[in-house]
């Protein structure tokens, strides 16, 4: 008698279960991958659609579908879909300079029972001809350059550093190029003497890091000349972050070498609604075995920062420079850097950091 009675209060408990679960909305996807195969990039975006059906006994709603990345733009049926009725979510897939193999997300959020569900696409993208748009994107009338910031990187205080910028003639005539405005630290050049139509080239830039004779991150701006049957004058961004040269230094030197350190590098002045200047005295020792030498002191917008009392610190000896913010105007989060540079090998430019909530 015990298991008859058991035996309908678990057909009852399931069969209430089961209404239960009935009555919800339920989404169900007749496919959850979806593998475009190869495609190219140059057909532009392709699309696929998943169907689902509501297989639940209440109105579907879906209330939130987010892909992966921003290549990938999903729409979906926004009104509700009855019981048995039909909807869809649609991915579309922007291969535009993504070349190689995708694997994509995209996440489907609803009142159905299973509340979240991850929908996929793959694929892979055949990448489409380059063109000389492509390899030479900046222009100077009808000079192409790859690019408009001849970029040197570092180089020593005592290098001459050698590099070149690819251009291209895209014109019907042949064209010279001359440079104005050069500092005497640098020289440019072209290759050829002419540039014919049709013809690639390079600027070849030569950089002198004694001559610069300064310290960090360096740029200029010089003039570009570009004359075939008419004149055309651009600019180009120079740059280069000057740093002393310790490629000559033998392990010895390197160990005994100098050692910055600073009491705190980063100085938090906490909240305030003070648009006057806020000071902080940045103080340092040299930790090393021989003289540290402060080559410079750079600091970014609305900071300024004053030399410090000595610029050659002994071993063991102490030093300080103060800094200053000018809030002016901002408001929010700051976050203000000083650069120092120095002949610390292992810390040759060292960063220090205003920071805090102007109100």
């Amino acid at each position: 008698m015990k298991k008859i009675v058991l035996g309908i209060i678990s057909l009852v408990l399931i069969s209430s279960f089961v209404f239960a679960q009935q009555k919800d909305a339920f989404i169900s996807f007749g496919k959850e991958i979806h593998n475009f195969g190869k495609i190219k990039e140059s057909n532009g975006k392709v699309e696929y659609k998943f169907e689902y059906v509501n297989t639940g006994n209440s109105p579907l709603i879906i209330t939130n579908v987010k892909a992966s990345c921003g290549c990938t733009s999903p729409t979906w049926t926004e009104k509700p879909v009855m019981p048995g009725q039909k909807g869809f979510v649609s991915a579309v897939f922007d291969p535009s300079n993504r070349p190689g193999k995708f694997n994509k997300s995209i996440m489907v959020e609803s009142n159905s029972s299973k509340s979240r569900v991850v929908l996929r696409i793959t694929g892979e993208v055949a990448p489409r001809e380059k063109t000389v748009e492509d390899y030479y994107p900046k222009t100077i009338g009808e000079l192409r350059l790859e690019t408009n910031h001849f970029a040197f990187v570092q180089v020593g205080n005592n290098e001459v550093k050698r590099d070149t910028l690819k251009i291209y003639n895209a014109s019907s005539s042949g064209m010279e190029v001359s440079f104005e405005n050069v500092p005497k630290y640098l020289s440019l050049r072209l290759s050829t003497s002419v540039l014919n139509p049709g013809e690639k080239a390079y600027i070849v830039g030569e950089y002198d890091g004694a001559k610069a004779n300064d310290w960090g991150f360096i740029t200029d701006r010089v003039k570009v000349v570009v004359k075939n049957h008419e004149q055309k004058i651009g600019s180009m961004t120079i740059s280069a972050k000057i740093e002393e040269d310790f490629s000559h230094l033998s392990e010895k030197e390197k160990r005994d070498a100098p050692i910055i350190t600073f009491e705190n590098p980063n100085f938090d002045f906490g909240s305030t609604k003070s648009k006057n200047k806020i000071e902080h005295v940045f103080k340092f020792k040299n930790e090393g075995k021989r003289d540290l030498i402060i080559h410079k002191i750079r600091a970014t917008c609305g900071c300024t920062a004053i030399a410090p009392q000595k610029t050659v610190i002994k071993p063991g000896e102490t030093s300080s420079f103060k800094a200053t913010f000018t809030p002016g105007s901002r408001t929010g989060k700051q976050r203000k850097s000083i650069y120092v540079i120095c002949n610390d090998p292992s810390k040759p430019t060292v960063r220090v950091m205003f920071s805090g909530q102007l109100l």
